[in-house]
């Protein structure tokens, strides 16, 4: 058993809550720039003082519609600053925000509003609207249901114009940091959603630990970020309210497709992300230098940026090295970083494995991402690389004021100000997870090395073991398989089977580019599946991830699908994970002609 523990940087309170720190900037920096709009084709800023009178405004509505202290409410939208708004307006009269996924399925719905008791809902727009409408008779608690495109917020505002500001004043400091200030369920891989009630400290501690921390990522002057991940994931949540409580500017972008375009005109100083952006940052600026017959020179400059962030990493980067990454930068790098607006100097990834090569390969150009790890269960980060101490291909150490154990299984479990207090309505499954001295057992599988950087493994409920009764982690040759340009998911099999298998997915955006490159213009995901070039180009693949494993571990079989793992289809959670029993019952047959096809 290893365990490492880091102490508070920022001492504990029990003073205050969230809804305080907008207060504040508005109190003691009215006009500064907290959040910015989209407007006119670019960005508005919106000081402390404007943000902080939406928040009242909504908040005086909320106490007219009756909204109590403890109340559960709902928010099912996209990303943008209604969320924002909703989400202080409810902490300032003491009621609990309840985030669903706007992709979630009617009866996922269903069971968060009937498990959390809401009695209220926010929904983006008249879809969700048209969904929530069709459950009213399964959730006698549900009163309102307001809809964000249709007004509702100034509707609310304005049926609120009675309340005193004292009410709302009253109500919010009433709240402790000991408050439950939200309940995010689980994403549901290995059964029904389980309700992680977070408290306002759960937040505040850990926020102000972090940015202390992260200094130079979130508080140096112009400090800025644009959220694009789902805010009713915990991770971009989190991170909402540490750049409230930074002063860092905020946007919010709803749409995927029009990233690249928002990033160019906001320009950010940091970003929050998963690594299949980062995947697809890399591979599609690969794809486009080989279609406009500049792919030697982009490998070329992926090389040196490679070589020079590890000799960063050794505190040695020649004078020829320096020489080329200069020449590299004018002819690449520079119009990557100009692609994410140009400012952008950390970004924070979470949510999967990064991986050595586009660690060093962002690093080398300019971008360094710093590698984090947690769950939903410790309000996102329990461990976190920093500027001035990072370790490419670890998740980092551990964040001020939380400890990381590795037992002797392997397990990691987690300890310290970010951990839930339990799971709501659910003490059989809060027993289970969390033990007396309130070590939270994870489920994943890692390394501690001397240092205190975490090595994330496997997870215990993925493990495959094969008919040869090989233990098989799956985890890292999908993440090796993902990093490949044509592929978009994978999901390797054999549990009491022979041998190790994969179903691999092909990324529609890539294939034109790959194919055209090659010859091959026109070429149709069906037949890609079958294509002999497409189908060496995978083999290519997977023997390079092989080489990661032992022999026992490697793919010897893969079947490539014509149509994609999706949150839409079911097979992937909102937060891009595999749900792995779903796609097995789904795709049971193709599996079986794995194992059944004749073998050389």
């Amino acid at each position: 058993m290893t365990v490492v523990a880091v102490p508070h940087l920022v001492p504990s309170t029990a003073e205050g809550n969230i809804a305080d720190y907008l207060v504040g900037w508005a109190e003691q920096e009215p006009s500064r720039p907290l959040v910015s709009v989209p407007a006119d084709g670019g960005w508005q800023d919106l000081t402390a003082a404007e943000v902080a009178a939406q928040v009242l405004g909504l908040a005086r509505g909320l106490v007219a519609a009756g909204v109590e202290s403890g109340d559960r409410v709902a928010i099912m939208s996209r990303t943008r600053l209604e969320w924002m708004v909703a989400d202080f307006a409810l902490w300032s009269v003491g009621a609990v925000p309840v985030p669903v996924y706007e992709t979630s399925s009617r009866d996922q719905v269903a069971w968060i509003l009937q498990d959390s008791g809401a009695v209220a809902m926010f929904v983006e727009d008249q879809a969700l609207m048209a969904l929530t409408a069709t459950l009213r008779e399964e959730l006698p608690a549900l009163r309102d249901v307001w809809q964000i495109d249709a007004g509702a917020i100034a509707e609310l505002t304005a049926a609120g114009a009675d309340v005193p500001e004292d009410v709302v004043h009253a109500r919010r400091t009433t709240v402790s940091r000991a408050d439950l200030a939200t309940i995010i369920y689980t994403s549901g891989t290995t059964g029904r959603p389980k309700g992680c009630e977070l408290t306002h400290d759960n937040f505040m501690a850990l926020s102000e630990n972090a940015a202390e921390r992260l200094t130079d990522v979130v508080r140096v002057p112009g400090a800025s970020t644009l959220l694009f991940l789902p805010m009713a994931h915990v991770f971009a949540r989190f991170l909402q309210v540490v750049a409230v409580h930074a002063g860092a500017r905020v946007g919010h972008t709803p749409d995927p497709r029009t990233v690249l375009d928002d990033l160019a005109a906001f320009r950010p100083t940091f970003l929050l992300s998963v690594p299949r952006v980062f995947e697809k940052i890399y591979n599609s600026a690969e794809q486009k230098a080989e279609g406009a017959g500049r792919g030697k020179i982009f490998r070329w400059a992926a090389k040196v940026a490679r070589d020079y962030s590890r000799g960063l990493e050794k505190g040695r980067v020649g004078v020829a090295l320096r020489a080329q990454h200069a020449v590299a930068d004018r002819l690449v790098y520079s119009k990557l970083r100009q692609a994410m607006g140009g400012e952008v100097t950390y970004a924070i990834s979470g949510g999967a494995a990064l991986g050595e090569r586009l660690g060093h390969f962002f690093r080398g150009i300019g971008l360094v991402v710093l590698e984090g790890y947690g769950l939903t269960e410790t309000t996102a980060p329990a461990t976190v690389n920093a500027p001035d101490m990072i370790r490419i291909g670890t998740v980092g150490r551990p964040l001020p004021g939380v400890s990381v154990r590795v037992d002797d299984d392997g397990e990691i479990a987690v300890r310290g100000i970010n951990v839930m207090q339990g799971y709501f309505g659910n003490p059989e499954a809060t027993a289970e997870a969390l033990d007396e001295d309130g070590w939270f057992r994870t489920g994943d599988l890692g390394r501690l090395d001397a240092d205190g950087f975490l090595t994330i493994t496997g997870r215990t409920k993925e493990i495959l073991v094969t008919a040869g009764g090989k233990n098989v982690s799956p985890g890292p040759l999908e993440d090796e398989l993902r990093a490949h340009p044509l592929i978009s998911q994978c999901m390797v099999v054999g549990e009491g089977r022979p041998f190790v298998a994969a179903l691999i997915t092909l990324d529609a955006e890539m294939l034109p580019v790959w194919a055209a490159g090659r010859g091959l213009s026109g070429l149709s995901l069906d037949a890609a599946t079958t294509d002999e070039a497409v189908r060496a180009e995978i083999q290519q693949a997977v023997d390079a991830a092989n080489r990661t494993v032992s022999r026992a571990e490697s793919i010897r079989a893969f079947e490539v699908l014509d149509s994609d793992f999706t949150i839409d289809n079911g097979l992937l959670t909102p937060s891009m994970k595999l749900k792995r029993s779903r796609v097995t019952d789904a795709l049971q047959d193709r599996i079986n002609a794995i194992y059944n096809r004749p073998r050389g």
